[in-house]
């Protein structure tokens, strides 16, 4: 991957709702991508309903580029990928979200990932100004994708390949030293012969065997163990108060 790739511009095409036109705002930055263009939005821009449904992406919103056509939208692009399925009587190079990534990762001019308005999405006439169409492998059966679904796509493949912030990682407790499992264990034990639980008497061992081998089956902290000694003589308390 060449580092001074730039990250791809995101054109909406004829957008009908600023609703969508928000979400698919707040899709683009939650990737690290801020380079809107708008094409002809139906119901004009600024549009007031973009800004709730952006959750906070208004600096995407802010910076958004209006253009009258899509060629004057991509006019600085060296590659153009329309997302879409196949166009009848349009040819183009076929290629995966991963694949594009790839590309644009790859390419030293402007890249530029275009969308259809939510209805119809793009007319044959924007993918034939494309260089390549993108396609996500869907299911047959219902291949409805939303805009905000679908530049979320994109963006999340183009986000592979730059250091974006992975949630912190928290690490977990070490596990308990044996010993405190088999305290664990025989406080279970002496509740459940106060409270009757090993009926009948022939049943006893079998019934230990599997509370043990329930107990051991995972990796109980310290504190896991210590909030269950609490569980248990609260249970037992409350037994006795009744």
């Amino acid at each position: 991957m060449t580092a001074a790739a730039p990250p791809p511009v995101i054109v909406l095409v004829r957008p009908q709702l600023g609703e969508n036109i928000g979400k698919a705002a707040r899709a683009m930055l939650n990737f690290g991508l801020t380079e809107m263009r708008l094409v002809a939005p139906r119901d004009g821009w600024p549009n007031p309903d973009a800004g709730p449904a952006a959750s906070g992406a208004d600096p995407v919103l802010a910076e958004a580029q209006v253009f009258d056509t899509l060629a004057e939208a991509v006019a600085d692009c060296t590659t153009i990928y329309a997302t879409t399925v196949r166009k009848r009587g349009v040819s183009k190079p076929v290629l995966t979200p991963e694949e594009a990534a790839r590309e644009v990762h790859g390419t030293a001019g402007r890249s530029a990932y275009i969308f259809g308005p939510e209805r119809s999405g793009l007319e044959t006439d924007d993918v034939a100004l494309a260089h390549k169409i993108v396609t996500v492998p869907i299911n047959p059966e219902f291949g409805s994708l939303n805009l905000a679904q679908a530049v979320i796509l994109l963006a999340y493949e183009w986000s592979k390949g730059v250091a974006l912030a992975s949630p912190p990682h928290v690490p977990l407790d070490p596990p308990a030293p044996h010993s405190e499992m088999e305290e664990l264990i025989g406080h279970f034990v002496r509740d459940l012969d106060t409270a009757g639980y090993f009926f009948p008497a022939d049943r006893r061992e079998a019934t230990l065997r599997t509370l043990r081998t329930t107990l051991t089956r995972t990796g109980w902290s310290h504190n896991d163990i210590r909030m269950m000694h609490g569980i248990i003589t609260a249970l037992g308390r409350t037994k006795k108060q009744s």
